[in-house]
């Protein structure tokens, strides 16, 4: 609403014809409105179109509150801030008012009593959608003051009586009032203190101790959870359950495709990065396949989940030490190579919660894992069958030694005239990029490596392929 002509006074609001609505009818108002014009509800969010968005947009319609279950890193939290967006851009506020009171029906007594005595002459001011939202961590120290409030000692020290009003503090709950609260990590929170909640929930008020009031507070909440926390531990009483009206389980994302939209989207972003690394389908394929495979796992814990944040670090990473070596040697592209990868170690490693800890069982897994992921990679882009010709070669005597630190135009001097390579080459269009030629070289010999077409040596940090 632009601040000409916008109404000043509780008078003006009257006048002008405005009418409040709960958030809950807001939320309901605005999602009509963008389902109607086709608007994306969520930008950014990938891979929940046909699940997860859905029965959000149900729960809406129907006014109830929502907990979101999902393991770590499945955009609970973005999807829970981006309900913002359902707010209008403002809505008028008794000013001054600490808990965001309704100009027509005020609740706090400080605007009950300015209310009582200058009547539609009170001051409104305009809130903004931002400012309508709060949420909490939860975490053992969180107390019911923190949340609803509390005896200020200084205004009692002021001279005021317990008993009034006006020596309230107003927990975080009370201060988002017309707007939308959010617990993150609900089953971390004591027992004892998701008892305060119930009234929240149900009777849409919260009781502050000590006082003979009731807040009636216009709160829209809603929670996260980890699934085993919900359904296993028994951490969230059954009465605070119940009272949340839709339960919505998230998920990681179903195709490698979403995943790797999710990485492009999410990475770190930086100019020279950006301009001269070039990231080959099949190691971008590598990395996606890489945790969809250590989601399957026995090996490690699914009831913790891995993240999606193991492939957006891993990819991070291995585009760094593309261009940390085309830095060192000058070369004006840089591309990601098969002997990059043990790099990703340290981007996974701490990331993935095994089932069973014994010492350097990590490392282990994760090298097992990737190798089961080049392997389907290769697989899936190659018929092995058509790299006869260049095992062959092997056979005959040819030796290739690859590493993260030998430069792109040593595999060009080397292979160039090798024929074997040739499929590869075309598929990924190398044409005079030395920096590709050398990452799809390295493909090629590991695949063939991983189809026991090819022995593999580790020597003095590189790898020597052989026949």
């Amino acid at each position: 609403m632009a601040d000409r002509g916008r109404p000043k006074t509780i008078g003006e609001l009257r006048r002008s014809g405005y009418r409040v609505l709960s958030v809950r009818e807001e939320l309901r108002k605005n999602l009509i409105e963008k389902i109607r014009k086709g608007e994306r509800l969520f930008p950014g969010i990938i891979g929940y179109d046909d699940t997860v968005i859905p029965q959000i947009e149900n729960a809406i319609l129907a006014g109830q509150d929502i907990i979101f279950l999902g393991e770590r890193g499945q955009a609970k939290s973005r999807l829970i801030r981006q309900l913002v967006n359902l707010l209008d851009e403002e809505v008028p506020v008794i000013a001054g008012c600490e808990i965001n009171d309704n100009p027509y029906k005020p609740i706090c007594k400080a605007c009950r009593d300015k209310v009582a005595q200058h009547g539609d002459e009170v001051e409104i001011a305009w809130l903004p959608r931002e400012r309508r939202y709060a949420e909490k961590l939860a975490t053992p120290d969180v107390s019911i003051a923190d949340l609803i409030g509390e005896v200020d000692p200084i205004k009692v020290a002021e001279g005021r009586y317990l008993a009034d009003e006006l020596t309230i503090h107003f927990g975080l709950i009370p201060r988002v009032n017309r707007g939308i609260f959010c617990v993150n990590e609900l089953p971390d929170l004591p027992e004892r203190i998701q008892v305060g909640l119930f009234n929240l929930l149900e009777e849409r008020d919260v009781q502050i101790r000590g006082y003979l009031i009731r807040l009636p507070l216009d709160v829209y909440v809603v929670a996260s959870a980890n699934p085993e926390d919900y359904t296993n531990r028994g951490r969230i009483i059954t009465p605070l359950k119940d009272r949340y009206g839709a339960q919505i389980r998230t998920h990681y994302p179903r195709t490698i495709e979403d995943e790797l939209a999710i990485v492009e989207q999410a990475r770190g972003h930086f100019p020279d990065m950006d301009e001269r690394v070039q990231v080959p389908s099949f190691m971008r394929e590598i990395v996606a396949e890489f945790t969809a495979l250590a989601r399957r796992s026995p090996d490690l814990n699914q009831r913790s989940g891995v993240s999606v944040r193991v492939s957006i670090a891993n990819y991070e990473t291995l585009m760094a030490a593309a261009l940390r070596r085309a830095i060192r040697y000058n070369e004006p592209v840089a591309v990601p190579r098969m002997s990059d990868l043990p790099f990703i170690y340290a981007s996974t490693a701490g990331k993935l919660e095994l089932e069973t800890v014994e010492e350097g069982r990590e490392g282990r897994i994760i090298e097992d894992l990737l190798k089961k992921a080049v392997l389907n990679v290769f697989n899936r882009t190659f018929n092995v069958r058509e790299f006869d010709p260049l095992v062959q070669k092997f056979e005959e005597g040819l030796v290739v030694e690859t590493g993260t630190a030998i430069p792109s135009f040593v595999y060009v001097e080397k292979l160039r005239d090798v024929d074997g390579f040739q499929p590869a080459l075309r598929k990924f269009q190398v044409g005079e990029n030395e920096a590709l030629f050398a990452s799809v070289v390295e493909f090629v010999l590991d695949g063939l490596h991983l189809n026991r077409r090819l022995n593999r040596d580790r020597v003095e940090g590189r790898f020597r392929y052989k026949g």
